[in-house]
C-alpha cells in the first residue's frame, strides 16, 4: 500500500524527470527563475528586448530613467521566439520560429495581458490593434511609443484611475502633457487605499495640473483621420485628446495552457508545489492561481519564483508556497513635496474592526492602520514612511499584537515601537 506522502515523493520526482527546465515568459518571475537556475534552464521571451524590470516602467515614462537602466540580468540561455503550442504527450513546446523545444520540466511565466474596455469605436471590424493616439501600458514598446508621443502641451486622457492609471497620469503630467484621469470607480486606488488617502493622491494629482473624474465612464471614442482624437464619457461629454492611455487593470495570459488542457480558472491553477494539473508544468507569476488567488503583482511573481528553483533545485528541503503578503509601496515625484505611498493588507475596516489613524494636514502626512482582533490586517501611510518597516514586519508576521488594554498607538509611531 502507498502512503500519501510516498504517493506525494513519487509525483514529485515525475516533475523533476530528466531532460532540461524549460520557462515561458521573460518578465519579472520568468527571468528570476532563469538566473537562479543558470544554465540549467532555458528562457523563451517574445518581447523585441532582453529581460527587463517592469516595475520601473512608470519611471521610463516619466523620464527619469533611460531604457537600458531597467534592464534585468542576461539569462545564461534565452530563445527570442514565442510559444505557440504546447505537446504535453511530447513534452514539447511549438515555436513561432519553427522551432521545437523539448523539455522535462515546464515554467508557465507568461504574465498577463492588459484589459482593453469594451468603448464605442476604439476597434474598427475585424481589427485587432490599437488605434493611433490610444496605447496600453504594459510593455517596454507602450512606455516607448507612449514617451514619444508624450510631447509638451499635448492633451491626454488616462482612463482608469488605479495604481497604473496614476502613476501614467504623473509621468505624463510631468511631461507636460495637459492630463484628464477618467476613473469609473468612486476614488483614486480604491484596491489599495482607504478613501482619505484617495482624496490626498487625488489633492496631489489636481496640484500637479491633472483633471481628475471618479465616477465617470468612459463610453467611447472618436476617430479622425484614423488616429483616436476624443474620449465621450457616459453622460455625453466628449474630451478632445492627442493621446489615449487605456489602465484598466491586467488579465493573466493563460491562453497556452488552456489549449494544452491545463487547469484553468481567472488563472493557470497550482497547488503549493506551484505544480499545474500536469505534475511536469509549473506556473509562476501574472498567469498563475495559487490558492484561489490571483495577484499579478511584482511580489508574489518573485517569490513564486524563488520558491520554485528552491524546489527544482533542491526538493527534499524547499519549503510550499504558502502566498505572498505584499506591500504597495511608491512615490509620486513633485519638485516640491513629492508624496510617498505605503499600503497592504486590507485598508478598509470590517464593521467590528478597530480603527487607528493620525493625520497631519501641515506636514501633509496621514497614517491609518486596521486592527481586526488581536491581529493588524492592513494599513495605509502617506508622505512618511518612517513607520513602515515595523508595521510591515507586524502585518507579514500575522501574530497576536501585546494586549495591555490599550489602544495598540505604538503602530503609528514612527519606530514601531523599537
Amino acid at each position: 500500500m502507498t502512503t500519501s506522502s510516498e504517493a506525494e515523493a513519487e509525483t514529485e520526482a515525475e516533475a523533476r524527470a530528466p531532460g532540461p527546465v524549460v520557462v515561458l515568459g521573460a518578465g519579472l518571475a520568468g527571468a528570476r527563475l532563469a538566473a537562479r537556475l543558470g544554465p540549467d534552464a532555458l528562457l523563451i521571451g517574445e518581447e523585441p528586448h532582453a529581460p527587463y524590470n517592469r516595475v520601473l516602467l512608470t519611471d521610463v515614462l516619466a523620464g527619469r530613467l533611460g531604457p537600458e537602466v531597467i534592464a534585468l540580468p542576461a539569462p545564461a540561455r534565452y530563445h527570442r521566439t514565442r510559444a505557440v503550442r504546447i505537446d504535453r504527450a511530447e513534452r514539447v513546446v511549438l515555436c513561432e520560429d519553427g522551432s521545437r523545444v523539448p523539455y522535462g520540466t515546464l515554467v508557465l511565466a507568461t504574465g498577463a495581458n492588459p484589459v482593453l474596455p469594451p468603448l464605442r469605436g476604439l476597434f474598427a471590424p475585424g481589427d485587432r490593434e490599437l488605434p493611433g493616439g490610444v496605447h496600453a501600458f504594459r510593455t517596454l514598446d507602450d512606455c516607448l511609443a507612449l514617451s514619444a508621443a508624450a510631447r509638451p502641451g499635448c492633451r491626454a486622457v488616462v482612463v482608469g484611475g488605479g495604481l497604473l492609471g496614476v502613476c501614467a497620469a504623473r509621468a505624463l503630467a510631468g511631461r507636460g502633457a495637459h492630463v484628464v484621469l477618467a476613473q469609473q470607480g468612486d476614488r483614486l486606488m480604491e484596491r489599495q487605499l482607504d478613501p482619505a488617502a484617495s482624496e490626498l493622491v487625488r489633492r496631489h494629482l489636481t496640484g500637479l495640473g491633472v483633471e481628475v473624474h471618479t465616477e465617470c465612464r468612459v463610453r467611447g471614442v472618436g476617430r479622425s483621420g484614423g488616429r483616436v482624437t476624443s474620449v465621450e464619457l457616459a453622460d455625453g461629454y466628449v474630451l478632445e485628446t492627442d493621446l489615449t492611455v487605456l489602465a484598466c487593470g491586467v488579465r493573466p495570459r493563460t491562453g497556452l495552457a488552456r489549449a494544452a488542457g491545463l487547469d484553468v480558472r481567472r488563472g493557470v491553477v497550482v497547488d503549493d508545489a506551484l505544480r499545474t494539473s500536469d505534475p511536469r508544468v509549473h506556473a509562476i507569476g501574472d498567469c498563475a492561481e495559487h490558492a484561489g488567488r490571483v495577484p499579478c503583482l511584482a511580489a508574489p511573481a518573485l517569490d513564486q519564483a524563488d520558491a520554485l528553483a528552491a524546489a527544482l533545485t533542491a526538493p527534499g528541503s524547499a519549503r510550499p508556497y504558502a502566498g505572498t503578503r505584499s506591500l504597495t509601496r511608491l512615490t509620486l515625484p513633485d519638485a516640491e513635496r513629492p508624496l510617498d505611498i505605503a499600503a497592504f493588507g486590507e485598508p478598509e475596516p470590517r464593521p467590528d474592526d478597530d480603527v487607528l489613524r493620525l493625520a497631519d494636514a501641515t506636514r501633509g502626512t496621514y497614517r491609518t492602520v486596521v486592527v481586526r482582533g488581536d491581529r493588524l490586517v492592513g494599513g495605509v501611510l502617506l508622505g512618511d514612511l518612517a513607520a513602515v518597516g515595523a508595521l510591515a514586519r507586524a502585518w507579514e508576521a500575522d501574530e497576536p499584537l501585546p494586549d495591555d488594554g490599550a489602544p495598540p498607538l505604538h503602530l503609528l509611531t514612527h519606530d514601531g515601537g523599537h
